[in-house]
This record gives structure tokens, sequence and C-alpha cells, in this order.
């Protein structure tokens, strides 16, 4: 087969899929994150975070259903309720459809429920940071209200953080489960 023709094989858009996805959590999550974090003033990163992990979610979410439908021996392989003609599934297939799974539904948890409450609670915790006159940050005490809403950024950034690396894990190793396909 030629280099160009790879390009006509779902198998081809799978690992261009995947690829694309453990990237991207790895470099969000280790490196530009952490980067961000030591460089930027505070509000800065804040709002850089508001806005980049709308477009991170959405691409967590929509690269596994990439990868489901370009699945090397069929979508209705790892789900065989999208087909109508009987396909017996692989034990690599079942696990290749939990690890996909597992990859989506992580990212879908972040992206429409778990991301927006937390932007939300950042947003309270400006207009908190007004009336009290002082950071969320800075040194304490803190009013009654902002110690609350600092609570709950702590766990909603805690369940997020957990849910996107149950996510990676789950990325890997499915890496491993495609490795095993590969001949040497």
């Amino acid at each position: 087969m030629s280099s160009l023709s790879s390009f006509k094989s779902p198998a081809t858009y799978h690992l261009l899929s995947y690829g694309t996805l453990l990237g991207s959590t790895l470099f969000q999550s280790f490196v530009s994150g952490i980067i961000a974090f030591r460089v930027l003033p505070r509000p800065q990163f804040s709002t850089l975070q508001k806005n980049t992990f709308p477009v991170y979610f959405t691409l967590q979410t929509l690269a596994p259903l990439a990868m489901l439908f370009t699945y090397p021996s069929g979508a209705s392989s790892l789900l065989p309720l999208l087909s109508s003609s009987p396909k017996v599934q692989t034990p690599t297939d079942k696990l290749g459809a939990w690890l996909i799974g597992t990859m989506f539904f992580a990212a879908l948890a972040n992206w429409a429920y778990i991301g927006p409450q937390t932007t939300k609670v950042m947003e309270l915790r400006k207009h908190q940071e007004t009336r009290d006159g002082k950071k969320s940050y800075d040194a304490g005490p803190h009013s009654r209200e902002m110690q609350e809403l600092n609570k709950q950024f702590g766990v909603l950034h805690g369940i997020s953080s957990l849910t996107n690396l149950v996510g990676l894990v789950a990325m890997v190793w499915y890496g491993g489960v495609l490795g095993e396909g590969l001949r040497l």
C-alpha cells in the first residue's frame, strides 16, 4: 500500500485521533498548564484556563468518538448494538470499548458539568473578592463566604483533575492495547 493510500483507511484516522487525544492531554496537563501557572499572574492564568478548558474538554470528548467510529475492525465490533449483523467481540475489542468509553465519559463529565461548575465558582469568588476587598488566594482570614467558595473550588478542581487522570490512564492503557496489534 502506498503511503497516501493509507489515508483511505479508517485505521489511519483512528491512530491520528488517538495520538491527538493523548498528546493534547499530556501537553495540557503536564506542560502548558504548569508553565502558565508559574509565569502568569493569577488573574491572567484564570482567564487563560477559563478560555482554554472548554476547547480542551471538547477535543477530549470528540476524539474518543472519532476513535469509536474509526475502530480498525469497525465500530460494530466495539458496540454490537450499532450493527444488525452479529459480530463476535474479541477480548481486545471489549477492553478497547471500555477504555474508549472511559475516555469519552471522563471528558464529557469535565466538559458538560465539572468545568462549567468550576468556572461558575471562579466567577462567584471574583465577585466575593470585590465585596471583601481581598483576593481569594491572599493570606487569611477570609470571610465565611470566601472560605466556602474556596472550598467549593478546591473540591471541583480536585474532581476535575481526578476525572482527567482517569481518562489519561485509559488513554495510556489503550496505547498498550494498540501496541499489541502492531507488527514488528
